[in-house]
């Protein structure tokens, strides 16, 4: 009986000194960690918020993004107001940036604000990299006008946008070279001040006021500013 007696508080206090060293143990364990609890299996061959890259995207007036042929990031807003769309992406290389960038602009007209006005474009990016925006990016225009700025009787030219334009494979060796433009002649509205684009050029095609839809590509074959991107194994294609 009176082993009966003692046996259960004897367990109960075994299981509350084993739950007190588990508690400290975790602890010390989170402390070595900066305060993290461990990740699953396989931690360290995944990437981690901390290697991506943060990207700054602002456009006079909308662009839709693609990095090595897969849909990044699409301007919220269409077409105003001005605004920056600044996302974290995972960058991989050779990295492919391809964008598609449009003026507001009326489809018949090339106009703006109910045809009464030739309105101006701009693209400008920037990457956590290094990667930015310049003259090596390549151009090609796909809506022009108004012809001659003739706005009383206007005419516009659009061109077939290419299949698969957005493709790492695709050849725009034909392509212009983006032209820059300074911040003075884009006239960006108050967002494009409240992020960081330095190092980074506006670029548009040849004319920033006729030229109204614009497709943009670059090739980075590595980090622009020199740093060794790390390799995560289970995100190999075998």
């Amino acid at each position: 009986m009176l082993l009966k007696k003692f046996r259960k508080p004897a367990t109960v206090l075994l299981l509350g000194a084993l739950t007190v060293v588990v508690v400290w143990a975790t602890s010390a364990a989170l402390a070595e960690r900066g305060g993290r609890r461990p990740g699953p299996p396989g931690r360290g061959q995944k990437p981690e918020i901390e290697d991506t890259q943060r990207l700054n995207v602002y456009a006079d007036n909308w662009f839709s993004l693609y990095i090595n042929g897969q849909l990044v990031a699409v301007d919220s807003i269409r077409f105003m107001p001005h605004n920056v769309i600044s996302v974290d992406v995972f960058p991989k290389y050779p990295m492919t940036i391809a964008v598609i960038a449009k003026d507001n602009a009326d489809a018949k007209t090339a106009m703006e604000y109910n045809n009464t006005q030739i309105g101006d474009g701009g693209f400008i990016l920037k990457m956590g990299d290094g990667t930015v925006t310049g003259k090596h990016w390549k151009a090609l225009s796909v809506f022009h006008g108004p012809i001659d700025r003739d706005t009383k009787n206007p005419r516009v030219i659009h061109r077939e946008i290419p299949e698969n334009w957005m493709a790492v494979d695709f050849d725009d060796s034909d392509w212009q070279a983006a032209k820059e433009f300074d911040e003075k002649t884009v006239r960006p509205m108050r967002p494009f001040y409240q992020y960081d684009f330095e190092g980074a050029k506006f670029i548009w095609a040849d004319d920033l006021e006729l030229d109204n839809t614009v497709l943009f590509r670059v090739k980075i074959d590595s980090p622009p500013d020199g740093s060794t991107p790390k390799k995560f194994p289970l995100l190999e294609t075998p």
